[in-house]
């Protein structure tokens, strides 16, 4: 593993590298979940199973990677941009102490710092995806990702592209604060073993990125259903939230509690497979690259 102190031009691009790589492959492994997820959370099917036999029925197998163009790039992006974030906090933490390892307050403060410079990308690629993924076969508004910025643009300008911001970058903190410090704790377990980092087995980086994956969105799930609900809503005459806090109120008042957990199952069952390529292509990468 490189050096965590290291803050030289050609770290940072492996960083970022290793991110992207990441991101790629979670975002194949993921939409077919992300898809079930987002059309529960937005009240179009009552269960996942539900959601999955009328969506192949209706649609077809390829429906599961609808959307697939925008985040496939962007998120992507969005994973490079964590990893490097990620990595400058660490480094920036490191060099105002006397430690050489980061306590697991930090290691969450580090990656809620990621989480955050994260947002302004996720934001906009998320709701691109949402919109596409929600809409229904026989009742298209939007062809593709441009053509739903182009429109989303003519209807509501800049703050229609970063619609539900705020609540985008409160899940951001949440969710990747608990994910990298996670992964970091059962990282440092495998290495109180005698371990060194770069001989823990990819079978083994998988599973601590499995259960990341698994916490992160136990951490953040009901802040994903507000963010989900804004951003799948409609524009002008067709909107049915004023913003982040009239969703949540409006899915309490329809819901209860349990309002805020609706599509968890598909979204746990996504994140094993999406969290443990994520760490396991990233850790791999970074061993390649040096």
């Amino acid at each position: 593993m490189a050096d965590s102190t290291d803050a030289s031009l050609s770290r940072k691009v492996k960083d970022t590298t290793a991110g992207f790589v990441g991101g790629a492959v979670q975002v194949l492994i993921g939409q077919p979940f992300d898809l079930v997820k987002v059309r529960l959370q937005t009240g179009q099917f009552s269960s996942p199973l539900e959601a999955f036999r009328k969506t192949l029925a209706a649609e077809g197998p390829l429906a599961f990677y609808k959307g697939t163009a925008s985040p496939l790039f962007g998120v992507g992006v969005c994973v490079s941009v964590q990893f490097y974030a990620f990595h400058e906090a660490r480094r920036a933490i490191l060099a105002s102490s006397s430690s050489s390892q980061l306590s697991l307050p930090q290691f969450y403060l580090a990656g809620a710092v990621a989480g955050i410079a994260n947002s302004p990308v996720a934001g906009p690629v998320e709701q691109l995806r949402i919109l596409l993924q929600t809409q229904r076969h026989d009742n298209k508004l939007y062809s593709g990702p441009t053509d739903a910025v182009r429109k989303i643009y003519a209807a509501e300008g800049l703050r229609g592209i970063f619609r539900g911001q705020y609540v985008t970058l409160l899940r951001e903190a949440q969710a990747y604060g608990l994910w990298f410090l996670t992964f970091e704790y059962l990282m440092q377990k495998l290495q109180s073993r005698g371990v060194k980092r770069d001989d823990i087995p990819a079978w083994q980086v998988a599973g601590c990125g499995a259960l990341a994956g698994e916490v992160l969105w136990l951490g953040s799930y009901p802040l994903d259903v507000i963010k989900s609900k804004v951003q799948s809503d409609g524009f002008g005459k067709d909107r049915v939230f004023k913003g982040a806090l009239d969703a949540a109120r409006k899915t309490y008042a329809a819901g209860g509690l349990a309002g805020f957990w609706r599509g968890l199952v598909p979204t746990l069952l996504r994140a094993t497979p999406c969290s443990a390529g994520t760490f396991m292509s990233v850790e791999l990468t970074m061993r390649l690259l040096g």
